[in-house]
């Protein structure tokens, strides 16, 4: 009997402990947008691989591409080689270029700025000074809210594709640094505005098949996830020129993400694109 009562004094107590209030695990917040692995901190050196150009490196890392340039004494055309280490971080030097930018009897106007892993071109008429036509004497907007200050804006900017804006830009430190705009498959995408194709490629993780587009010394911009590339690097093209159409490569939707980059840095695009 005594066993008896001892067993059922052991399982009550269980039951007892069971029905304890339940304190429940932390829970990690993945609101988050997944394609801010642009947010990286620059490494002192980056190893070229092929089918990088210094645009592509300098916008995984945030930085102004002429500040890689300058850190490592390029001159347009940035020309780079798989295997050779850039420095990302630190002073410029203060000698003069040690890539020579023109050869021997060419004009300034007579070389092509590339930026790739890929051989010269020549005889090309590309970023001359009328290239000023790119930009207005408008103002941008503080800085404090996501665009440059004391700057020109580029004119001409046109919504890069129809949709729904399912992912506005976010200043957060972990935030959209773009907008992502929804649509069907295969949707049209087209340039932002005039420049030239600097980069096409899927190298950067979590951009899928990714289009930047150079359109002046201060602006970039970028077109992520998309499904086809119909532009190819140096290609020049003009403001709503069909580029490429929508998808999901690198994403788990189909959509656009949209990026404007001033020197570097990740502005928010409805500060210049017009009102809908």
């Amino acid at each position: 009997m005594c066993c008896r009562i001892a067993t059922l004094i052991i399982i009550g107590g269980l039951a007892a402990g069971c029905a304890a209030p339940h304190v429940p695990a932390p829970v990690r917040d993945l609101s988050l947008p997944a394609q801010n692995n642009n947010l990286l901190a620059p490494p002192d050196t980056y190893l070229v691989r092929k089918g990088d150009t210094l645009f592509s490196i300098a916008f995984l890392y945030d930085l102004n591409f002429q500040t890689v340039a300058a850190l490592n004494d390029l001159a347009a055309p940035y020309i780079l080689q798989p295997g050779q280490s850039l420095r990302l971080q630190g002073t410029p030097s203060k000698g003069k270029n040690k890539q020579k930018q023109l050869t021997a009897g060419q004009s300034n106007n007579d070389t092509e700025f590339t930026g790739q892993t890929s051989k010269i071109k020549v005889n090309q008429p590309v970023d001359r000074q009328k290239s000023q036509a790119y930009v207005d004497s408008k103002r941008a907007a503080n800085a404090s809210n996501g665009t440059p200050s004391e700057t020109y804006i580029v004119s001409s900017w046109v919504w890069p594709a129809d949709g729904e804006i399912v992912e506005q830009f976010s200043l957060r430190e972990q935030g959209n640094k773009g907008l992502d705009i929804a649509n069907q498959a295969g949707t049209t995408i087209v340039a932002a505005a005039e420049g030239k194709v600097v980069y096409t490629g899927d190298a950067l993780r979590g951009f899928g098949n990714l289009i930047i587009i150079k359109h002046s010394d201060d602006y970039l911009t970028a077109y992520a996830h998309t499904q086809q590339i119909l532009v190819k690097e140096q290609d020049v093209v003009k403001a709503g020129q069909k580029i490429a159409l929508m998808g999901k490569s690198g994403t788990d939707r189909v959509k656009l993400h949209f990026e404007i980059r001033y020197r570097g840095r990740s502005v928010d695009p409805q500060r210049f694109l017009p009102k809908r």
